[in-house]
C-alpha cells in the first residue's frame, strides 16, 4: 500500500462522501493526489504550500513529491465544473428550496514577484479608509458566495463556491488581449450560476461597483441584482405604450422623476418602519424605508426597470442611502434584508486569510496560481459542510478562555471540529475510552510533535 493510499484509507466516511462527487473530474491517480492535498490543506497551520500539506498528512518523506505540484500546475481538471458540484452540495445541505441569494465581491491577494504575470497595483481595501488610500501589489480575485443563515452560528455565512482571477488592464495589454472589466467578469460568473440553477430564482448582492447599467441590463430576467443606487440617479417613469399607427422610434422612457435626494425632503412620501437584523454587528435596528418602481436611463445606454428603496434612520445616526433591485416583485423589506447579508462576504475573506492560509501559497506557474486561491476559498465552504454534518451528531465545541467568551461557534471552531474529527478517525485508539491515557501509533505521535515543534 502506497503512502497516499494509506492517507486516503484513513479519512473519515463524512469526508469521503463529500469528495466522491468530484472524482469524475480527475483521473484515478490524480484524484488520490488531490485528496491528500485537500486533507493536508485542512489540517495544516501557517502557510498553505504543497509541502506543508504533505508534511501534515505524513508524506514528508515522499520522494516523488513533484507529482503533487503537478496536480495544480499541469493536470487536466476543470475548476469551473468543481464549482458547480460544490454549489449543488451547498444548496442540498443548506437551501434545498427557495430563492438563492449570492454575494459577489472582489478581494486582493497581496503577492510580489516577476514570475506572477497577472499581478497589478490595486487599492487595498483592508488597509485603506475613506481618508487614507493604500495601494498594494497583488492578484485581484472575484468571488461568488452563497449567503445563507447558519442555524448553529445564529448568523449569515458567506460560502465561496466560484472564484476567478480578474487581471489588470496592463496585463491584458501585455498579453495582446482585450481587457475585461469587473462588470464583464460579474456578468459571466452570475450567468454561469443561473445556468447551473435554471429552475431556481437567483438574487445577487453587490456593492456600488456593480451599479452599472450595462451589467444590470445584461442580467435582466436572469438574475435579480440588489446594489446601492446613487441618490442623484436619473430615474424616469416607464415609457407609455405606443398608439396604433404611431410613427417614429419607440420611446425608451417616460417623464423624468425627482431625484431620491429630493424625496428625502418630500413630506408627502409614505415611509414604512421595518426591523432589520444583523445591521453592522447589531442584533436589530429600526429603519424607515420608502419604495417605488421606475426605470434608470442614461443617454446611449439600455433602460433598466427597477424598484428603488430609500432608507433613513429615524434616530439620525446613519446617513440616508438608496438601494435598487432589478426584481420589481420583491418588497422593500426583503430587499433591505437581503442586502444586509452582503456584509458577511468581508468576514469570509478575513477568515480565509487568518485560518486557511490565503496569501501564503507560493505557486509561480499561471495555471497553479489560477487554481490554488479558488481552492483555498472553496475550502471555507467545504469545512462548513463538514461542520454541518458533524454538528448533527454532536454540538460543535466553542473555544473559550478566561478573557474571551463567545456564545455561538465561529469558523475557527468549525475548522477545529473538522480537524479533530480527521485526526481522531486517522488513528486506531487501542485503549479503553474511560482512561486518562490512550495509546496511539508512534508514527502519529512523532508527526504531531514535528507539527507543533517546527515553525510554520
Amino acid at each position: 500500500m502506497t503512502k497516499d493510499q494509506y492517507t486516503m484509507f484513513r479519512l473519515p466516511i463524512e469526508f469521503l462522501r463529500l469528495i466522491i462527487p468530484y472524482k469524475i473530474l480527475f483521473s484515478k491517480s490524480v484524484f488520490k493526489l488531490a485528496v491528500s492535498l485537500l486533507s493536508g490543506a485542512m489540517l495544516a497551520t501557517g502557510k498553505r504550500t504543497v509541502t506543508s500539506a504533505l508534511r501534515i498528512v505524513g508524506l514528508g518523506e515522499e520522494r516523488n513529491f513533484p507529482k503533487y505540484h503537478r496536480v495544480l500546475s499541469l493536470s487536466k481538471w476543470s475548476a469551473r465544473k468543481a464549482s458547480g458540484i460544490l454549489l449543488r452540495q451547498l444548496l442540498n445541505c443548506f437551501l434545498p428550496e427557495g430563492a438563492v441569494v449570492v454575494g459577489i465581491d472582489e478581494t486582493l491577494e497581496r503577492r510580489w514577484g516577476p514570475k506572477i504575470k497577472a499581478r497589478g497595483i490595486y487599492r487595498d481595501s483592508v488597509r485603506s479608509s475613506r481618508s487614507h488610500w493604500v495601494k498594494a501589489s497583488g492578484l485581484r480575485w472575484m468571488s461568488v458566495m452563497l449567503l445563507v443563515p447558519m442555524s448553529w452560528a445564529k448568523r449569515v455565512w458567506a460560502l465561496p463556491f466560484l472564484t476567478a482571477l480578474a487581471p489588470s488592464e496592463r496585463y491584458h495589454q501585455q498579453q495582446g488581449k482585450p481587457h475585461k472589466k469587473l462588470t464583464d467578469w460579474a456578468r459571466q460568473m452570475l450567468l454561469q450560476v443561473k445556468r447551473w440553477l435554471p429552475d431556481r430564482k437567483v438574487i445577487a448582492i453587490g456593492d456600488s461597483s456593480y451599479a452599472a447599467i450595462e451589467l444590470l441590463s445584461a442580467l435582466q430576467g436572469q438574475v435579480g441584482m440588489i446594489v446601492p443606487l446613487p441618490l442623484d440617479a436619473a430615474l424616469y417613469e416607464p415609457a407609455l405604450p405606443r398608439r396604433t399607427g404611431q410613427r417614429g422610434r419607440p420611446r425608451k422612457k417616460g417623464k423624468r422623476l425627482p431625484t431620491l435626494q429630493t424625496y428625502l425632503h418630500d413630506s408627502h412620501l409614505s415611509w414604512q418602519k421595518i426591523v432589520v437584523s444583523q445591521w453592522y454587528g447589531k442584533k436589530q435596528r429600526v429603519l424607515e424605508v420608502a419604495s417605488a418602481t421606475a426605470v434608470w436611463y442614461y443617454s446611449g445606454k439600455p433602460v433598466v426597470p427597477l424598484r428603488w428603496v430609500l432608507i433613513r434612520d429615524p434616530e439620525g445616526a446613519l446617513q440616508p442611502m438608496a438601494l435598487l433591485c432589478t426584481d420589481q416583485a420583491l418588497s422593500a423589506k426583503d430587499i433591505v434584508t437581503y442586502f444586509v447579508r452582503r456584509w458577511s462576504v468581508e468576514v469570509t475573506f478575513q477568515e480565509a486569510r487568518a485560518h486557511l492560509g490565503v496569501e501564503t501559497q507560493r505557486q509561480w506557474s499561471d495555471l497553479a496560481i489560477a487554481r490554488t486561491t479558488p481552492v483555498l476559498l472553496a475550502l471555507f465552504a467545504i469545512v462548513t459542510l463538514l461542520a454541518e454534518r458533524l454538528q448533527q451528531q454532536e454540538k460543535l465545541p466553542i473555544a473559550t478562555t478566561a478573557w474571551y467568551r463567545k456564545k455561538q461557534p465561529t469558523f475557527s471552531d468549525a475548522l477545529a471540529c473538522v480537524r479533530r474529527h480527521l485526526w481522531r478517525k486517522s488513528n486506531f485508539y487501542m485503549s479503553p475510552k474511560d482512561t486518562d491515557m490512550v495509546k496511539i501509533p508512534k508514527a502519529q505521535l512523532m508527526l504531531w510533535q514535528q507539527t507543533i515543534a517546527w515553525p510554520a
